[in-house]
């Protein structure tokens, strides 16, 4: 699988993070086959959050092995103050049966008044500025959803210099001239910051609305090969480092196949998969602001 510069972290990422959502919603045999796949598959980066489940735990048995594999491990925290992060970060720590991490995130910063609240006197990016003082985490992201991601990330990187971003990005998403603006002008700025991009939502393709789930993603994904294919392709044809894979354990595998056969969209391909993008919809629903 091809792998890219996450950005000044220096690490070669491969294209495909292990998102592991999915894993926190099943028992610890059903994620070993999905932690085991990822090897398998030469996935260099794992990105875990303690909001996801019981995702930290199913991974601990794995840490080792991550570690001796050099595998890059990223973790986040949706708390808001300093003091919650901290002891939030300590938690995921013994969670993962680990004394360090390669990064750690502010989680679902979509909004500007949450960039606000974890920018603010006693917020929860000092914990983050802490915690790499103490050397317990070396590098710092942030991470949103919803449309206003792009741009709410685009002003925390004119408050502090975060090494990466996750937010969402997708061929739907790209059809919405106002989200491509914002999603646009984030990416060149990374670009010229030298900020790691990782890129969230890639096959989502509705939300769920009244219909029963059917998987454990809160979107509907993507399940057909061929689709995720395209929608794979798309996202790693703009300039991003990585995509996290499915949170489902069925998604995942045709995510990684998808990648590891990804060949660059033209310009004339990638607008006529935009041009589809009014058969779906944005998996969030509600006002930008």
């Amino acid at each position: 699988m091809e792998t890219r510069r996450l950005g000044r972290t220096g690490h070669d990422s491969t294209v495909v993070t292990f998102g592991t959502a999915g894993i926190g919603k099943v028992d610890q045999a059903t994620a070993d086959i999905a932690v085991q796949l990822i090897l398998e598959r030469g996935v260099n980066h794992v990105d875990v959050a303690p909001s996801y489940g019981e995702a930290e735990l199913r991974l601990k048995p794995w840490m080792s092995c991550l570690r001796d594999r050099r595998i890059f491990v990223g973790c986040k925290t949706k708390q808001r103050t300093k003091e919650a992060a901290e002891a939030e970060l300590a938690r995921s720590l013994d969670r993962l049966g680990t004394d360090r991490l390669n990064l750690y995130q502010l989680h679902a910063v979509g909004k500007l008044h949450e960039l606000d609240e974890v920018t603010a006197t006693g917020g929860a990016l000092e914990a983050l500025i802490r915690a790499r003082e103490q050397g317990i985490v070396r590098w710092l992201g942030i991470t949103g959803h919803t449309h206003d991601a792009p741009r709410t990330h685009l002003e925390a990187l004119r408050r502090f210099d975060f090494d990466t971003v996750m937010f969402p990005l997708n061929f739907v998403l790209w059809a919405d001239p106002r989200y491509r603006e914002d999603a646009a002008a984030l990416l060149e700025t990374c670009r010229r910051k030298d900020v790691g991009v990782q890129i969230i939502k890639t096959v989502a393709k509705d939300p769920w609305g009244e219909r029963t789930r059917t998987h454990t993603t809160w979107y509907e994904p993507f399940t057909d090969q061929a689709s995720i294919d395209r929608a794979v392709a798309f996202v790693l044809s703009q300039p991003v480092t990585t995509l996290t894979s499915a949170g489902d354990v069925t998604v995942m595998p045709k995510v990684l196949f998808a990648a590891e056969r990804f060949r660059p969209l033209s310009a004339a391909e990638q607008a006529t998969l935009v041009a589809t993008a009014d058969k779906y919809h944005s998996p969030f629903v509600g006002s930008w602001a």
